[in-house]
């Protein structure tokens, strides 16, 4: 079981369920957890339930939403499927530190730090790795139209001190309302779609999946035109 860490307080939840869409496509069992705060997943995945802690099946995906640990999941899951608790990909959703020692995060594996460049995402963001006491390395998914190389030096800045190692790859995601308008449009659907995002949109979704799982270009690729535009 690999655990992916998607670290920041900017709105990830979409971006993380195409990643899980693509490798349930390339033949992967995903589990989705959203440890945030918001717990926008609750609201966008269509089997939304009253309840405080769930699990729901969207599209091949399993998706975790109100729990506090691996622990809680997998007694949840258990108890209601009878299934064993074995994915190849856990994907994390977490804005604290809090949600990152309890479900077990360890420097090996893999984090992605997500983020505009407005200072609360800067800094709030941060925050989950003042606490963190071993070097990590973290991939940079940076949500800007135009790189400015200050944008960068500041972010150099407000992580120095803490235990990062910043990868020398950097993923951009040009975010354009076209492209938010697009996604608004298809989580309405009820389906998970990529109709209307921006080809530069979807390239960041493939070159993230290519990273976490270290498939090949022409594989991420083959899986993500399943998608249905």
């Amino acid at each position: 079981m690999k655990k992916v860490a998607f670290i920041g307080s900017f709105d990830k939840a979409d971006m993380i369920i195409y990643v899980a869409k693509i490798l349930t496509l390339m033949g992967k069992s995903v589990l989705v957890v959203d440890s945030t705060a918001l717990q926008k997943t609750r609201y966008i995945v269509p089997a939304m339930e009253a309840s405080k802690q769930y699990i729901t099946t969207y599209e091949k995906i399993d998706i975790a939403i109100g729990f506090e640990n691996l622990a809680q999941i997998k007694e949840y899951r258990t108890a209601e499927t009878k299934d064993e608790f074995n994915y190849d990909y856990v994907l994390l959703d977490i804005d604290s530190y809090k949600g990152y020692v309890y479900f077990g995060v360890k420097p090996d594996d893999k984090h992605f730090f997500i983020t505009s460049f407005d200072l609360y995402c800067l800094r709030r963001g941060l925050q989950v790795f003042r606490r963190i006491e071993n070097p990590v390395e973290v991939t940079k998914v940076l949500f800007t139209k135009e790189m400015l190389p200050e944008e960068d030096q500041f972010l150099n800045h407000l992580s120095k001190g803490l235990k990062i190692k910043w990868d020398n790859d950097v993923i951009y995601f040009p975010f354009e309302l076209g492209d938010q308008n697009a996604i608004f449009s298809n989580q309405r659907s009820g389906r998970i779609r990529m109709r209307g995002i921006s080809q530069t949109y979807v390239d960041g979704i493939i070159y993230m999946t290519e990273e976490l799982s270290g498939a090949s270009s022409g594989e991420v690729k083959k899986a993500a035109k399943h998608i249905e535009r």
